[in-house]
């Protein structure tokens, strides 16, 4: 599902989780005015920040995750109305409980080259 391609969307504002993919769906084209079947996932965050929900089209139809921490709450970027991109490694921390902060993107490094 998620891979260092896939691209990935963050709603900073809390979401009303009564919504199921519909209703998800429906709020990524009118409130972020962005296409719900692009390919993107979009990740919802609850009120508490204890529950995430993600939504995203797989080329066959529309899929829903949804995680309830036990203990704690995840990590989120200041809550404000907009939208923020992470990496797939992000997303990857944040769904583990972890501080999604703390992933960079890995650097590349060019080969040392070889003395003749």
């Amino acid at each position: 599902m998620i891979g260092p391609a896939t691209r990935v969307m963050v709603a900073t504002a809390p979401v009303d989780f009564r919504k199921g993919m519909d209703g998800l769906a429906a709020l990524v084209k009118e409130r972020m005015r962005a296409d719900p079947f692009s390919g993107v996932v979009w990740v919802f965050r609850s009120r508490r920040a204890d529950r995430v929900k993600l939504v995203w089209w797989d080329g066959t139809g529309l899929c829903l995750l949804s995680k309830r921490l036990e203990q704690g709450s995840f990590r989120w970027p200041r809550v404000e109305d907009g939208t923020m991109r992470l990496s797939g490694a992000q997303l990857a921390a944040l769904l583990e409980g972890l501080d999604w902060r703390r992933v960079h993107q890995a650097r590349r490094v060019a080969a040392p080259l070889e003395a003749h």
